[in-house]
């Protein structure tokens, strides 16, 4: 003998027959927070931010040292100009 009941009912009509927590509001908190997430791990993969964390200091080092190049050459060029030979 086999006998089928079908219960037509909503999953929050189940839930709350079982006993069990409405879960909804910690759902959508957390899948706010992993959207958040994602776009700023999406962020952090543009070419400047890359770049910005893997040479930080290369590039300022570049910069810094075209500065000092700079300063020297035209503190040669001063000191050697027609200015300079009065």
């Amino acid at each position: 003998m086999k006998v089928t009941i079908n219960i037509d009912c909503s999953p929050e009509e189940a839930r709350t027959f079982f006993g069990l927590p409405d879960v909804q509001p910690m759902q959508a908190r957390l899948m706010a927070e992993i959207e958040e997430r994602m776009q700023q791990g999406l962020k952090d993969l543009e070419p400047e931010a890359l770049i910005g964390k893997w040479l930080p200091l290369g590039m300022q080092g570049m910069e810094q040292m075209q500065k000092a190049m700079w300063a020297a050459m035209s503190g040669a060029a001063s000191k050697t100009g027609p200015a300079a030979k009065d």
